[in-house]
């Protein structure tokens, strides 16, 4: 866990409503669906009669993040982040969050501020409005949950069971960077614990640490679908994997997908360090996980709308249940994919 500065101050010095007090105060509404936001019992929001979104997310100490190596400025950040991925997932636009905090006493009100500061930037940058949430007290380290509201009409809503065969499997950004990012962090982790003092070698891996610890939802990629009037048939964002979100897809949509490898993007720092782990690059882009980019297919006839679109990757096609989820691989093989991805519950 790294603080600012040395000034530490017990949170019991100012009680759990002055802390929120303290770290709310810079939070000013920006969206003209909130009424009312932190300060009374409850949030008021006016939607009139569009559809609301809604996601929550947890993220705990020990099993989503390690403080040995995460700023908790970028904690702050990256936790209201994968929450606005699931809300631009549908299509929607995301317009508040509630982020809620259980701590334990190692923790001071300098250590919470820069969380909230993160928070804060995070808000700013995707134009959200902090409404409420709750603080509370925890045993042994750090819980966060927070939950993130948006809107969209009826007519652009997208799910995952809207894929139909024929559609265009595309995917933005590249795949696999953050899951060997934290392999990085991971790997010096140890070579800390190992050799207390030794100071770490990151090199040339600045992106790919960047990408695990301060992610981006891809705010982007909606703007372009408005603005070029047409919707995806289906979209999910890529958290757990491309092979896991794939199947998501696949099952909720009763289809099968052909995805062809050369087709994937991986980043070029990304493909180096995978074979420094001596890992197969396809192979973090499948399993890896916690991209945040957005998976999604279109019709045939929004083709060329899509191929425009700036970071873009058409990666395969949705063919026939019976056909099953495939990989062409890059040496002319065909082989199943196999979802296996982060899995929460695995000890």
């Amino acid at each position: 866990m790294i603080e600012k500065n040395n000034k530490r101050t017990d949170v019991n010095t100012i009680g759990e409503f002055g802390l929120i007090n303290r770290i709310t105060k810079n939070f000013a509404l920006k969206q003209k669906t909130s009424i009312l936001g932190v300060g009374d019992d409850a949030a008021v929001l006016d939607f009139a009669d569009v559809k609301t979104v809604v996601s929550t997310d947890m993220l705990v100490e020990g099993i989503h993040f390690d403080l040995m190596y995460t700023p908790l400025k970028h904690l702050g950040y990256k936790a209201v982040v994968v929450n606005l991925s699931d809300i631009y997932a549908m299509n929607a636009i995301p317009s508040q969050i509630t982020f809620s905090l259980a701590f334990s006493s190692k923790y001071s009100i300098e250590a919470i501020e820069e969380l909230y500061e993160g928070v804060k930037l995070a808000c700013d940058f995707y134009n959200v409005d902090l409404i409420g949430g709750d603080t509370t007290s925890s045993p042994k380290g750090m819980t966060i949950s927070v939950t993130a509201l948006g809107y969209t009409s009826e007519g652009l809503l997208t799910k995952r069971n809207g894929a139909k065969v024929g559609d265009i499997i595309c995917v933005t950004g590249n795949l696999g960077a953050s899951f060997l990012g934290l392999q990085i962090l991971e790997r010096e982790k140890q070579l800390f614990l190992n050799q207390p003092g030794i100071q770490p070698e990151l090199g040339d891996a600045q992106y790919l640490i960047e990408r695990h610890l301060k992610p981006e939802a891809r705010k982007d990629a909606i703007e372009y679908f408005f603005k070029h009037k047409f919707t995806p048939t289906s979209m999910i964002d890529v958290s757990d994997g491309l092979a896991s979100e794939l199947f998501h897809i696949c099952k909720s949509s009763g289809v099968g997908a052909f995805i062809e490898e050369n087709k994937v993007p991986i980043h070029t720092d990304a493909q180096v360090m995978s074979l420094k782990f001596n890992t197969d690059p396809i192979t973090c882009a499948l399993n890896g996980g916690e991209d945040y980019e957005l998976l999604f297919t279109v019709n045939e006839k929004d083709l060329e709308k899509v191929k425009y679109m700036p970071d873009i990757y058409i990666i395969g096609d949705i063919v026939d249940e019976k056909d099953g989820i495939k990989l062409h691989t890059s040496g002319g093989n065909i082989h199943d994919i196999k979802a296996q991805g982060w899995n929460h519950f695995d000890s």
